[in-house]
């Protein structure tokens, strides 16, 4: 099965210039969205995307910006609740690495290590989900929600029976 929100760019095609796409889904890409995000409905999602290409240092950056109107369900009440998300980001691809390059780089846990492109291609629409399936909150709560919880009995004092009372009635 194809998705349906997708936007492949095929690196071979770049060249060294400043590209920028504008994604927006329509009413049936946000119900794959929707699927995808695992969330009650999607209501809005557009992204403007940037890419420059540097062949010489084999590097791909791309940033941009991701808007979305998510419809969530609280995990306190059980309501659903809209939130907007509105998210920049910044990635870098490294066009000729493969996975043990990376693996061989990754031993230094601080260094910044780019991404790697499989099959010469990058999606777009990918990118952008991922973007905002990043700012979701694993526990989604409407603004004001606080979580109150009342342990039960603990208004009534608790009698504590001494030890040795406890053995005393053992021995009858």
């Amino acid at each position: 099965m194809q998705k349906k929100f997708s936007y492949p760019i095929k690196i071979d095609e770049l060249k060294q210039n400043e590209y920028t796409f504008t994604l927006e889904a329509d009413k049936y890409e946000l119900v794959d969205i929707c699927s995808v995000l695992q969330v009650e409905n999607v209501l809005q999602f557009k992204s403007t995307v940037k890419l420059k290409y540097n062949q010489r240092e084999h590097l791909l950056k791309v940033w941009g910006r991701v808007a979305a109107e998510l419809e969530l369900k609280s995990v306190i009440s059980l309501e659903n609740f809209i939130e907007k998300y509105d998210v920049p980001f910044e990635l870098y691809f490294d066009t000729k690495a493969t996975y043990r390059d990376i693996k061989e780089l990754g031993a230094d846990i601080n260094a910044d290590i780019p991404d790697i492109i499989e099959n010469g291609t990058i999606n777009l629409a990918d990118i952008s989900i991922e973007q905002i399936a990043l700012q979701i909150d694993d526990y989604p709560r409407a603004k004001g929600e606080i979580f109150e919880y009342q342990c039960v009995g603990a208004d009534a004092p608790i009698e504590k029976e001494s030890p040795f009372a406890i053995l005393q009635k053992l021995k009858k």
